[in-house]
């Protein structure tokens, strides 16, 4: 379905907290937080713990494989910002009791201004407070 895959290097950034992520479909709540971990111009990955899974119906299984290709909203309230895009694989990590969700948002958003926020996106350490 979503085999069109981009390779763009990757960042490792200081795990940037996301307040929900939201079906842009029909506006279902899909969890009620998370992290970005890793960020390129032309994605995210997000960790979501499974008790922060809203529908009841991911919770209680071992894959959301269903939502790939789901169009998303996810909230980043550090930044107070809004980023759509689109859920292009999901992995359960069973030891940490999440799911890794890869997201691409390259449909709505230029290339200009992924660059740019993955610049403003910060570093391990970059933001401890010593």
């Amino acid at each position: 379905m979503l085999k069109n895959r981009r390779v763009a290097p990757r960042k490792e950034i200081d795990p940037l907290l996301i307040s929900t992520v939201s079906s842009m479909e029909n506006l279902m709540k899909i969890a009620k937080g998370g992290q970005i971990v890793e960020a390129s111009i032309s994605g995210f990955l997000l960790i979501v713990k499974r008790e922060d899974l809203v529908p009841l119906t991911l919770r209680r299984n071992l894959t959301i494989d269903e939502l790939i290709g789901t169009k998303i909203l996810i909230h980043l309230p550090q930044m107070n910002l809004e980023i759509s895009g689109r859920i292009t694989r999901t992995q359960l990590v069973p030891s940490d009791k999440c799911f890794e969700i890869g997201i691409d948002y390259t449909d709505d958003a230029p290339e200009y201004w992924r660059e740019c926020l993955l610049d403003l996106l910060p570093t391990p350490g970059e933001m401890n407070e010593d």
